[in-house]
């Protein structure tokens, strides 16, 4: 993250003796990216983070991805995958696999029991809640989540999700790390005043989380599988810790829109970055003011991306009438020119202002679909342009 944080109990000198009212000394652990190149955050436990007792292979539970193919744009309703087709869920174990590609695989999960404490080790993650609430315990601290949060998650940290209720989770798994686009942050990693975000609009961990156990089972996303590794004590045993890489929250809500006389790029609405992605935040927004202006999209070809579209609040105008609702993700595919709904453009003349929120996702390689994606498939959604059916 571009800002320093101090939790807990930390000495005044790194790598020094710190030991505990007992005496013994606490187990120091440096979270680092990049070697020690980059960001990382220097975590003290009262145990030794390293004591594993077991390490047993675990089935994954994805299946294998479909390409787009024949080409064509696809609408999916994440409001079909409903607790009730797959009971007693939680966000980790209870994942539906939406999209995948080598950069990063997108989920979904209808979230009501609690997860078993789960680490990735591949990439960061980015949570979006939809809908509902859950408390996410990690090794750094607790945080609690709610509708239109973004959680980012750093590679290896320790979690697991207790929902309160049912939550609706939109997860983007990466290859790598995710972050504010570098154009919003200075030299020295702070926000610049173009920023359509800031540090005062972000939460962290406020304080330690300390948990007692033994013989505590972890389960690990790393580069050939998941595999369960038991701790000899519970991994949430940290009594302080400091530096620039931590979990922490952004809501939707506290998004700034740039809007302009004329109908502005998706550039502009840009969140976050990935590895050969990038995160969008469509919010609520007073829309282009020229006289002459057509507030929704022109039609556009991604020549270089795919582009996924997740519709979570107001009325998304463009596409009015196609039959995408709240829930809806639209995938429009690299190779297929797409816009707005036939008539949106004449309608939405003199509009002064846009009541819709949606998260985008666009990926510079081509989204293959997972068993989630296909489960929830509106058949009818290419042809909403032309009104007519395949064929005809």
């Amino acid at each position: 993250m571009p800002y320093y944080r101090s939790v807990g109990e930390i000495p005044r000198k790194r790598h020094t003796q710190f030991r505990s009212p007992a005496g013994s000394l606490y187990a120091e652990e440096l979270m680092g990216v990049e070697g020690f190149s980059s960001d990382s955050a220097l975590l003290y436990h009262r145990y030794l983070p390293t004591a594993i007792v077991n390490a047993e292979a675990v089935a994954d539970h994805r299946g294998p991805l479909t390409p787009n193919h024949p080409l064509k744009p696809r609408h999916f309703r994440t409001q079909d995958l409903t607790a009730d087709r797959q009971p007693a869920a939680d966000a980790v174990t209870g994942r539906r696999t939406l999209f995948g590609n080598s950069d990063v695989t997108i989920c979904f999960a209808v979230a009501t029991e609690p997860s078993p404490l789960y680490r990735n080790a591949v990439g960061d993650e980015l949570i979006y809640v939809q809908h509902g609430s859950a408390t996410v315990e990690t090794v750094y601290g607790a945080l609690d989540i709610a509708e239109g949060d973004y959680l980012v998650l750093p590679t290896s940290t320790t979690y697991r999700v207790l929902p309160q209720g049912e939550a609706r989770l939109y997860i983007l798994e990466a290859s790598g790390h995710i972050g504010p686009p570098k154009r919003y942050l200075s030299a020295k990693g702070q926000f610049l005043e173009h920023a359509p975000y800031c540090e005062r609009d972000l939460r962290g961990p406020a304080e330690p989380l300390t948990t007692e156990g033994t013989d505590v089972p972890v389960l690990v996303r790393h580069r050939a599988g998941l595999t369960r590794l038991t701790y000899a004590n519970h991994p949430f045993d940290v009594v302080g810790w400091d530096g620039c890489l931590y979990p922490w929250v952004f809501n939707i809500r506290d998004f700034e829109p740039i809007t302009g006389r004329v109908h502005q790029p998706p550039p502009v609405h840009q969140t976050f970055e990935g590895p050969n992605f990038v995160v969008c935040s469509f919010c609520p927004r007073k829309v282009d003011y020229h006289p002459l202006a057509v507030p929704v999209p022109y039609n556009h070809a991604n020549v270089d991306s795919d582009e996924l579209m997740f519709y979570v609040g107001g009325d998304y105008e463009a596409r009015k009438g196609s039959g995408i609702g709240l829930g809806s993700l639209s995938l429009h595919p690299s190779g297929f020119t797409h816009g707005p709904q036939p008539g949106a453009a004449e309608a939405s003349l003199g509009a002064d202002r846009f009541d819709e929120t949606a998260v985008m996702v666009d990926t510079f390689r081509p989204l293959e679909m997972g068993e989630g994606a296909v489960d929830c498939e509106d058949p009818g959604y290419a042809w909403s342009w032309s009104g007519r059916g395949p064929g005809s």
